[in-house]
């Protein structure tokens, strides 16, 4: 493809996602992510999932996406922002993770690359692909790195100097080819806030996050009990955790988002009693369109009596 039309197309697929409302656009070459491969390896072999065993299934598909979409050319990585217009963590109450303030953002942003994907395909012509929102063996972080949409930090979130880690990732993995942007530097520098904040020790060394230790994988993805050795670390979470986040520097760069359907969906208001009290029928009304039903009536309640015990 001419060198000129690869530039056009480009610019068109970055202006489509300035207009759907991402707060950025980063591209990369589809090809095979050799750094990636021994770090994801060593990560499986330490037991860092824990529980989560669908993270060592698709190996390669992870690392290589033309094993996902035949003929990929492009990998358009994508940010949307979801840090809250008033945050809901009061003293001595319970907590969710911000993310999950309001809708699920699977099906939010999922909307949102369908009209992507078929703006492409009206504006530039016939292009094939996928669409992608934490939905399949794509490794996110690692893709929007590599299209400068940010760096890995300590915590091993992407950070942007220009507004944190408080956002969602997306892709499209496309046929089309297009001018791919380079890696950002690293800019964590000689910070440890989010490893000396943790207060489970899930970030044992920099960059490397034991996912068996994280309060978001105890409280979402571990579907057994909690192990008694977190009891009285859990600092009142009872969905995700944000700890390594508030604490980061990077994040007093965030600023409110512009998607409604991110704002609390009616539990903003509970007390600590109201969330001890809560009835299958509350559960049900309250996160009926939200992140929160993940873990199910019964995991809520598990994660609730776990952290209020003393």
């Amino acid at each position: 493809m001419p060198t000129h039309t690869v530039s056009k197309n480009t610019q068109i697929v970055k202006a489509i996602a300035s207009e759907l409302g991402f707060s950025f656009c980063g591209i990369a070459k589809a090809e095979f992510l050799a750094e990636e491969a021994p770090r994801l390896e060593e990560w499986l072999t330490r037991g860092y999932q824990g529980k989560m065993g669908y993270l060592e299934n698709h190996f390669d598909m992870r690392l290589d996406p033309t094993k996902l979409v035949p003929g990929a050319r492009s990998v358009v990585s994508l940010v949307y922002n979801y840090y809250p217009k008033a945050k809901h963590e009061k003293e001595n109450n319970f907590k969710i993770a911000k993310y999950a303030y309001g809708q699920d953002y699977h099906f939010v942003i999922k909307e949102k690359l369908k009209t992507f994907f078929s703006t492409i395909q009206k504006r530039i012509g016939e292009v094939e692909g996928r669409v992608f929102v934490d939905s399949a063996p794509v490794h996110e972080r690692a893709w929007a790195a590599k299209s400068g949409l940010g760096w890995v930090g300590k915590n091993s979130l992407l950070l942007n100097k220009q507004m944190g880690s408080f956002f969602f990732l997306a892709e499209l993995i496309i046929d089309l080819e297009l001018e791919a942007d380079g890696p950002m530097k690293d800019y964590c520098g000689t910070c440890t806030a989010c490893q000396d904040a943790c207060p489970t020790n899930a970030i044992p060394e920099p960059y490397v996050v034991d996912g068996s230790r994280c309060i978001s994988y105890l409280t979402i993805e571990l579907k057994e009990s909690i192990p008694a050795e977190f009891k009285e670390k859990m600092e009142n979470w009872v969905f995700g955790c944000d700890i390594c986040q508030d604490v980061c520097p990077w994040n007093r760069f965030s600023k409110p988002n512009h998607e409604d359907a991110f704002d609390p969906q009616g539990w903003e208001s509970f007390t600590r009693g109201e969330w001890e009290e809560m009835t299958e029928e509350t559960f049900g009304r309250v996160f009926r369109k939200s992140a929160v039903k993940r873990t199910k009536f019964a995991g809520l309640k598990r994660n609730i009596q776990f952290a209020g015990k003393k």
